[in-house]
């Protein structure tokens, strides 16, 4: 974003708070998080006693000469004034030809703020009940860039779903007819007045897939995240192979005889990973349902089965210098009840992979995320939005949750927990589908420098 490198020495006037500035020198590392910066008066020096936390794109936060032109009194803090006789010939002083927020800042922060999406645009998503199809749902609002969406079937208005704008599950209207994908009609024959479909550059562009020549086959296995129990990465099959990129997925050892839990990925999305992904990772693999050859081999597996293994040429290998570290602190969706923004912790980092941790509860909540997820915010987001943050979670809180949605996702969860592997991981001497591949390890619990690539064909 254009306000993402902040300036330890930069001075700016708030008001409502008598005259503060940012310490005209430099500030230590954790002066910055987010869009909340820590902020000194100007005169208090080497005193940090009453340093505080400010959200740097608030309405009350203006560039230094602001007071000036707007006719303010420029004033020091009661608690500090006897330390200088000439206060004015003190700023003036310490301020002239320092570092200020640029004019334009706060029209920018506004502008950053304006969503194309309106109420009452009409888009397709996808049916929170069954994931395999869409449905036409309706814009009802818009916080931050974040849509709560009502079915269109819905006359009380309370089947509903929150996701973000740039979000891989919302597409225009007669996408999923364009592409094959399962779709149900609404009984809702004619538009209600003043809705709108909601037109297709609005939507997030998704990458092209070279799918012209060898390409991805119904019935290849792979690795895929779990859209519901987000904390797994699962054994997995190309059910359905559709146009444009996408594909069809069932996990393994828990499909519905119908597909009614397929789910749709796009061939160059990040939840989806070749064969063997997890255990180069070092990442717990969950196993088919039943299964009980543990621990799982995937060249045993396929064998089996009769199965060949995605190629792994076909996945996105491209890794962004994405910046997140271990132990960063952000505010992220609970993507199983997609309406809750949480407070959270970066836990893993394997190459563009986060495992996001929400902090209070307990790891099984986990969810892996994609770094350049629109479900990730700086800390301080909510505060600038007005979007209702949740706090960490207490013990008590906790137990008196037995029946909510958090309990729910944990008996999915339980469902298809699979058996920790006790031995150290080993890399696969065998040869899958008769081609051969070397893994180089993911920047595991480290920041990615975008120069790692998640799996190598050895050239012969």
């Amino acid at each position: 974003m254009w306000f993402q490198n902040w300036n330890h020495n930069l001075p700016i006037a708030l008001i409502n708070i008598a005259d503060v500035f940012l310490q005209n020198e430099p500030l230590n590392t954790t002066s910055v998080s987010g869009y909340n910066a820590l902020l000194r008066y100007e005169g208090f020096e080497g005193d940090s006693s009453l340093d505080f936390w400010c959200n740097i794109c608030g309405p009350d936060v203006h560039p230094v000469g602001w007071c000036a032109t707007s006719g303010k009194p420029l004033v020091p803090p009661r608690s500090i004034q006897h330390k200088y006789t000439n206060w004015k010939a003190f700023l003036v002083k310490r301020l002239t030809g320092a570092k200020t927020l640029p004019p334009d800042f706060s029209p920018k922060v506004s502008e950053s703020m304006q969503y194309p999406f309106k109420p009452s645009m009409r888009v397709e998503v996808v049916d929170k009940t069954h994931l395999c199809r869409t449905r036409i749902a309706i814009v009802d609002s818009v916080i931050g860039g974040r849509l709560r969406l009502v079915y269109e079937e819905s006359e009380d208005k309370t089947d509903d779903f929150w996701c973000h704008m740039y979000s891989p599950l919302i597409h225009p209207i007669g996408w999923s007819r364009s592409i094959g994908h399962r779709f149900k009609r609404s009984d809702i024959i004619k538009k209600q007045d003043g809705q709108i479909d909601a037109p297709s550059p609005l939507f997030a562009k998704v990458k092209e897939a070279e799918s012209s020549g060898e390409w991805f086959k119904e019935g290849m296995k792979l690795e895929a995240i779990d859209p519901l129990n987000l904390s797994a990465i699962c054994v997995a099959t190309i059910r359905k192979v559709l146009a444009d990129g996408y594909l069809m997925i069932g996990i393994d050892g828990s499909e519905a005889a119908d597909g009614s839990d397929w789910f749709c990925y796009h061939a160059t999305s990040p939840s989806i990973f070749p064969v063997g992904f997890c255990e180069i990772n070092m990442i717990e693999l969950t196993p088919p349902r039943g299964y009980t050859k543990l621990p799982f081999k995937w060249f045993d597996y396929l064998r089996e089965t009769g199965s060949v293994a995605a190629p792994v040429k076909f996945f996105n290998k491209e890794v962004p210098n994405h910046g997140f570290h271990v132990a960063m602190k952000l505010e992220a969706v609970d993507l199983m009840e997609p309406r809750l923004v949480c407070v959270a912790t970066v836990t893993r980092i394997i190459h563009r992979l986060l495992r996001i941790h929400f902090d209070g509860w307990e790891d099984e909540y986990d969810q892996w995320v994609d770094c350049e997820s629109p479900d990730l915010y700086p800390v301080g987001w909510c505060q600038l939005t007005g979007y209702q943050l949740q706090p960490p979670a207490s013990q008590s809180s906790r137990d008196s949750q037995s029946s909510s949605s958090k309990q729910k996702k944990k008996s999915k969860s339980q469902q298809y927990k699979g058996h920790k592997k006790i031995s150290s991981l080993q890399l696969k001497e065998e040869l899958i589908d008769g081609e051969e591949y070397s893994f180089l390890q993911g920047a595991s619990d480290q920041e990615s420098n975008g120069s790692a690539s998640q799996y190598i064909k050895q050239e012969p």
